[in-house]
């Protein structure tokens, strides 16, 4: 099991950020980030067009995943293959949408990922079955529960062996539930509390794809959220602007 997993699994809170690959993945990947998130759902770039900046990440100990566009193994195989470490699927609403998630993932026999050689940074091995299981085991896997059907549905959807992370939508679980981006309401913090009720439940993290900007990230920590992405910018121009306040010009 990879490092990312385990802070995972022990209940770290890991935070990342996104990756483009126009941006410098070797600047973000040296900041402190737990992982570098590349979206190919809402965003102009393929999964190919990702490979080269997941491959800049080798030797680092931010780890690259990757959100695909759709629950389809081909897209999950793409991904896979270009050197991600983690996948998340959007709109994943039911028990077996999960579980078609973690068989695409994963190498036979637990899983029917198509085989293409070693993929990815996964280390050395003695045997390829020590590859395979590695990836298998090390993976991160995080669906998305964005719907009010994946609601209904979150104690089948994280019983699912193989899932590590609920992973909250929170645009679309807000329109879902009828309080379009109204993310301090009672009816929308009522259904985080349960979605982070289920996951600690089944020993998994619960995660926000990102965090509302009117919102502080530890408050979701407090409620039991500990994975999320947020952006970078900010700090990075904080920073810099505290940098040059401090020479004398």
């Amino acid at each position: 099991m990879n490092a990312f997993k385990n802070a995972i699994k022990s209940g770290k809170t890991v935070v990342g950020t996104a990756g483009t690959p126009n941006a410098d993945v070797t600047f973000l990947a040296d900041a402190g980030f737990d992982f570098l998130l590349f979206d190919t759902q809402h965003s102009p770039y393929e999964i190919k067009q990702l490979q080269p900046a997941m491959q800049a990440m080798r030797g680092k100990t931010t780890v690259p995943m990757v959100r695909v566009s759709a629950n389809q193994a081909d897209q999950i195989c793409f991904a896979l293959d270009g050197g991600a470490r983690g996948i998340v699927v959007p709109m994943v609403n039911t028990r077996a949408q999960a579980e078609a998630v973690v068989s695409a993932c994963r190498y036979y026999p637990a899983g029917t990922r198509s085989n293409a050689g070693m993929r990815g940074e996964w280390g050395e091995f003695k045997s390829y079955r020590d590859y395979m299981d590695t990836v298998n085991d090390g993976l991160v896997i995080a669906p998305m529960i964005e719907t009010n059907q994946s609601l209904d549905n979150l104690d089948a959807i994280a019983s699912v062996p193989g899932v590590d992370v609920l992973l909250i939508g929170p645009s679309d679980l807000s329109i879902e539930l009828g309080v379009p981006l109204d993310y301090s309401c009672a009816i929308y913090q009522n259904a985080l509390d349960k979605i982070a009720a289920t996951a600690a439940k089944h020993n998994i993290a619960a995660g926000m794809y990102f965090i509302p900007p009117e919102i502080e990230a530890n408050f979701f920590v407090q409620k039991g959220f500990k994975f999320f992405t947020m952006p970078w910018t900010p700090w990075a121009t904080t920073g810099m602007q505290n940098a040059l306040a401090a020479i004398q010009r």
